[in-house]
C-alpha cells in the first residue's frame, strides 16, 4: 500500500526516501494514538507496567504467630483480601499456632524460598534473630504490630501500645475518680505490646488512689483470661473490692466479665479492653459487656501498600504508626472518639 501511495505522489523537489520516512513517522504517531486505556493503580488487576510499576510478580512470605485470637484471624483475613487486589502479588500465609519455634522454622523456609518480602507478626522478641537473618539475606522485612529487637527489618508498622496504655490510664483515673482497686490482665510478657500497654498504664494511676489488687498474664487468649479472673475474685471475695477490670485485648476483658457473671459480680466493676474489631469489642460495648475499648488497627492495607512501595523501588519509612480510637457507650454510634495523636 505504501510503494502504491508513492506511485501517485508528484513531488520532484522531495526524493522518495524522504517521503518513506514521513510517511512511517505518521504511521508511528497514529498506532501510538490508538492506545486510549487510562492507566491504573501499579500492580492493580488490569494495569500496564509504567516506569515506576511494580514487578510483573513477586512473592510475600507472611507469617502469622497465632490464628488463635479473632483479632489476629481479622488480620489474615485483611492481608489475603488487599494482596488479592493486585494481580503481582504471590502471597503464601503461615500460621505458627503460637509457637515461636514454628515461627522461626517458617521464616527459614521463606528464606531459602528466596521470598521478595517477608511479613511477620512476631509472637515475641525471639523472632529477632531470625528477622534479621532474612534482611541481611535481602529480603524486604515488614514487621507488624508486635516489635523485634533492633533494627534489621525495612519497615514497622503498627499503633502506639503506649499511647494506648496510658490512654486508658487516664480512662481509669476518670472512670474511678481518683481511688479503687483494679484488676489488669496483661497480655503475653514476652510480646512488646503487652508491656507497652502495661507501663503507661501503671504510670497514669501512680500517685492516686487507685490500686492494682490482681494481676496475671493471660497470654492474650479468652480462655486464659477467664482462668485468671476466676482467681481474681476469688482472691477478692468481698463485694466492691474490685472496681474495675483491664484486659490488655478485648477477648481478656469479655472473659472477665463473663467469669464475673459466673459469680454474680459483674455490675460491681467496670470493663475495659484493646482492639475494637467491630464485631467483637465494640459490638460488647454497644451490647453493654464492655464499659470501654481501644481501637488497635491491625495495618493490613498499610502493610502491602508499604510491599508495593518497596517492590517499586521507592523508600519506605522506617516506622509507621496507627492511630487509636476510644469507644464508650456515649460515642460507638458516632463512630468513636480520636487518641492522642490519632
Amino acid at each position: 500500500m505504501l510503494f502504491g501511495l508513492l506511485g501517485v505522489i508528484d513531488m520532484p523537489k522531495i526524493s522518495r526516501r524522504s517521503i518513506v520516512s514521513v510517511i512511517l513517522a505518521a504511521l508511528a504517531i497514529a498506532i501510538g494514538g490508538c492506545d486510549n486505556s487510562s492507566p491504573s493503580a501499579p500492580g492493580a488487576k488490569g494495569s500496564s507496567p509504567g516506569p515506576s510499576a511494580v514487578p510483573a510478580t513477586f512473592t510475600i512470605g507472611y507469617s502469622q504467630c497465632n490464628r488463635g485470637e479473632p483479632w489476629r484471624e481479622q488480620m489474615d483475613k485483611d492481608i489475603e483480601a488487599n494482596a488479592s487486589k493486585y494481580s503481582a502479588i504471590k502471597l503464601i500465609m503461615k500460621d505458627a499456632q503460637n509457637d515461636a519455634l514454628a515461627q522461626q522454622a517458617h521464616v527459614k523456609e521463606f528464606i531459602a524460598q528466596g521470598v521478595d518480602v517477608l511479613i511477620i507478626s512476631p509472637k515475641d522478641t525471639s523472632l529477632t534473630q531470625v528477622v534479621a537473618d532474612a534482611y541481611k539475606a535481602g529480603i524486604h522485612v515488614i514487621v507488624l504490630d508486635r516489635k523485634v529487637e533492633g533494627d534489621a527489618y525495612t519497615c514497622f508498622i503498627g499503633a502506639d501500645n503506649r499511647v494506648i496504655g496510658a490512654a486508658v490510664g487516664k480512662w481509669v483515673n476518670d472512670q474511678l475518680k481518683g481511688k479503687g482497686n483494679v484488676v489488669e490482665l496483661r497480655g503475653l510478657s514476652s510480646s512488646t505490646p503487652s508491656v507497652e500497654r502495661s507501663e503507661p498504664f501503671r504510670k497514669a494511676i501512680e500517685g492516686t488512689g487507685i490500686k492494682v489488687v490482681y494481676d496475671a498474664d493471660m497470654e492474650w487468649l479468652g480462655d486464659k483470661a477467664r482462668e485468671k479472673m476466676q482467681a481474681a475474685l476469688a482472691t477478692n471475695p468481698e463485694a466492691g473490692s474490685i472496681n474495675l477490670v483491664y484486659g490488655a485485648n478485648d477477648p481478656a476483658a469479655i472473659a472477665a466479665y463473663y467469669a464475673a457473671k459466673d459469680a454474680g459480680r459483674e455490675n460491681e466493676m467496670l470493663f475495659v479492653g484493646v482492639d475494637a474489631l467491630p464485631h467483637e469489642g465494640i459490638e460488647a460495648v454497644r451490647t453493654g459487656i464492655l464499659n470501654a475499648t481501644f481501637q488497635y488497627p491491625n495495618g493490613a492495607d498499610v502493610a502491602i501498600d508499604t510491599a508495593l512501595t518497596i517492590m517499586k523501588g521507592e523508600t519506605a519509612p522506617k516506622t509507621i504508626t496507627l492511630g487509636t480510637r476510644l469507644f464508650t457507650k456515649d460515642n460507638v454510634a458516632s463512630g468513636g472518639e480520636a487518641v492522642g495523636n490519632s
